[in-house]
């Protein structure tokens, strides 16, 4: 997977070379001048023909009005090509003024300025649509406020928020927008997440136990602690331990990759630069002997010449070149906007086209964190006596389980709770947990501790269903109290409850298989998949045994996705054809190994990446058939006697035609979840 660097040092190479779009912001005009002088263009050339057609005036007002449609319908075109040309590149606008000035040489003033009006309307739409698309990016940008409230001691002063530092305490009044990643050190609000995470509903926020500890990990820092630059403030008023520079805030970091990625090129964008490389110099040497066509045929120079103009006009692959980036840039900032970081048109393209996605167990199907799922009791015992042991016992226990237990049995005993104390709890090693209880010994254990310890055999019926939780998957531990057996508790990571809806979904979009590889046992990842309707599940895998399925998968079909959280899936993301991280906002590490961040932890958001990146891929090849075939239908035509003001209508029809159908993608909704 490419670092940042190597993502800065490409971005820089493409734009230097990527002039598909061009700032005309300092015109007499502002950005609208190119589009008003195209108007006037197009104005003059109407009232030349009319002049023309109805014989009005001085013979010389039509050309003298066409003349003046070439200074308005020429001027920025011709701008780009002498820019172009000091760059040693011969491009498409140079061409144009080739045919205009051919056809003036005619005498054909009309053509030339239709063709030049033409042209410049095509053209300063597509800078307005791509500009319109960049804006939607730079959007991101302006969320965050440009100045915070500071608490300096007893008193507070507004100051930029560039000269924020990390440990500054910063006052984020009711419904303003926060101007810093940090964590919250007093009050409790809600905070709407969506302009970083997506998110569509606020997150509760309460002030973190220990601030500085809290900043210094913030990427480890708990979500309703964790506060991001640019996202909105409900109805409390908190103070903000500011934890990153302004530069280094998620946002900030998001609309720099965000605008990197515009540069990347895409597979098909790489096949029409070179196919334009070969094309151009091919339409100029048939142009050449068009223009020698006199020599052959029985005709004028004029005619000759008139024709290899027309057919110059119908070849210039104005459409084919903006057609996948004005695509690739709108579809980059439509995900942006729905808190998903897409870097560049290859994970946007190569999304779009592939059918197997892989997905990490803990904490991407799963909450990542055990539950107790099941609790069966032995016969003749009771439950809310079995969990009320084990609230006491497990109360005094820091292992990793005992949390979820303690919630667990508080949760299922509600109004039953037994006020019992566990004293003398010793911890088994690799076993359980042993305590006194009322006088009576209590093991809370592995069912292999029972067959170890002196205290009678496990019930046939609670052996049995024991057996059963851990063929679904269940991590078990048996009761026993005194000289009962009280029954068995079974605790799992348990699903995502929009895991099995997302999938669904990604079944709908066309994906095939749904894989889960993961490092649990495979009873744990078979009862996984069978309860969110994956397709096929990998238990028991090493790190770069990870690695080595994805190449598998890879092998048998192509491209695959993967997706994690970025960091302990970092290997398997970069060996996949596109590598997506869940929970990126905040994380240096989920950012810069993904292709494709989903800054919220939200599943659901993937079903949306995914549907985004086929309707990019489609507006794709509609683009390219487009482009491609009105310069195929028109080549041959203009060859056969199809006039300039004929070609020009189709071929600027077709550039805007790309650029208005690239520019659907800015108001994509997610079908699947509407």
């Amino acid at each position: 997977m490419a670092t940042s660097e190597k993502h800065q040092h490409d971005a820089k190479n493409e734009a230097d070379g990527n002039h598909d779009g061009h700032d005309h912001e300092g015109g007499l005009l502002g950005e609208k001048t190119e589009l008003i002088f195209a108007l006037l263009a197009g104005a003059l050339v109407l009232a030349g023909w009319l002049c023309e057609r109805s014989e009005a005036g001085p013979d010389w007002l039509s050309t003298a009005l066409y003349c003046t449609a070439y200074v308005f319908g020429g001027y920025f075109t011709l701008k780009e090509a002498i820019d172009n040309l000091r760059a040693k590149r011969f491009e498409i606008d140079t061409l144009m003024l080739v045919a205009a000035a051919g056809a003036a040489a005619l005498g054909k003033w009309g053509e030339g300025a239709l063709l030049l009006f033409l042209f410049s309307l095509g053209h300063s739409l597509e800078h307005f649509a791509m500009g319109r698309a960049r804006r939607a990016i730079e959007a991101l940008a302006k969320l965050a406020p440009e100045t915070a409230i500071v608490r300096r001691g007893d008193k507070t002063e507004e100051v930029s928020v560039e000269s924020l530092q990390p440990g500054d305490v910063v006052l984020v009044k009711p419904n303003e927008r926060l101007p810093a990643d940090g964590v919250v050190t007093k009050g409790t609000t809600s905070v709407n997440q969506a302009p970083v995470t997506g998110e569509s509903v606020p997150v509760d926020k309460e002030p973190v136990a220990d601030a500085s500890a809290a900043i210094a990990a913030f990427d480890k820092a708990p979500a309703n602690n964790r506060v991001f630059a640019g996202t909105i403030n409900g109805a409390g008023s908190i103070e903000v331990m500011v934890a990153r520079l302004a530069t280094q805030s998620t946002m900030a970091r998001v609309v720099q990759m965000v605008s990197e990625a515009e540069a990347q090129r895409s597979p098909t964008q790489q096949f029409t630069d070179k196919f334009e490389k070969k094309f151009v110099p091919a339409v100029l040497g048939l142009v050449v002997l068009l223009m020698f066509a006199f020599v052959v045929i029985d005709e004028p120079f004029a005619d000759s010449f008139y024709r290899a103009m027309a057919v110059l006009v119908a070849a210039s692959p104005c459409a084919l070149a903006i057609s996948v980036p004005s695509a690739v840039l709108s579809g980059v900032a439509r995900a942006g906007r729905s808190g998903v970081l897409v870097k560049g048109g290859g994970p946007l393209e190569n999304l779009g086209t592939l059918t197997s996605i892989a997905f990490d167990k803990t904490g991407t199907l799963t909450e990542g964190k055990p539950k107790m799922t099941d609790v069966v009791t032995a016969p003749g015992a009771d439950e809310a006596e079995l969990l009320s042991v084990v609230l006491a016992v497990e109360s005094h226990s820091d292992h990793p389980l005992a949390s979820s237990l303690v919630a667990g049995a508080r949760e299922r005993l509600g109004d039953k709770l037994q006020q019992i104390s566990a004293n003398d709890v010793k911890s088994i090693t690799g076993r359980g947990i042993e305590a006194d209880v009322g006088g009576e010994k209590v093991y809370v254990a592995k069912p292999i501790l029972f067959t170890e310890l002196s205290v009678g055999a496990v019930p046939e019926a609670l052996a049995s269903a024991n057996e059963k939780l851990v063929g679904d998957g269940r991590t078990t531990m048996i009761v026993f109290k005194g000289s009962r057996y009280l029954g068995v508790i079974g605790v799992m990571d348990t699903p995502r409850e929009v895991a099995g809806e997302v999938m669904t979904k990604l079944r709908a979009l066309g994906i095939e298989r749904l894989i889960m590889i993961s490092g649990d046992n495979q009873k744990v990842a078979d009862s996984v998949a069978r309860t969110v309707g994956l397709t096929e599940a990998r238990g028991d895998l090493m790190p770069d045994q990870k690695v080595g399925e994805i190449k598998r998968l890879r092998e048998a079909h192509g491209k695959v996705a993967m997706v994690g959280d970025g960091v302990n899936d970092a290997p398997a993301m970069a060996n996949s054809t596109v590598g997506i991280a869940m929970g990126a906002a905040g994380s240096d590490v989920a950012l810069e190994a993904a292709d494709v961040a989903l800054m919220g932890d939200d599943l659901s958001q993937l079903p949306f990446v995914v549907g985004l990146s086929r309707q990019t891929s489609g507006i794709i090849k509609q683009n390219l058939w487009v482009s491609l075939g009105v310069v195929a239908v028109l080549i041959p035509a203009t060859i056969f006697g199809l006039n300039i003001g004929t070609a020009v209508l189709f071929h600027e029809g077709s550039t805007i035609i790309v650029v208005v159908n690239a520019l659907r993608l800015l108001a994509f909704k997610d079908k699947a979840s509407a």
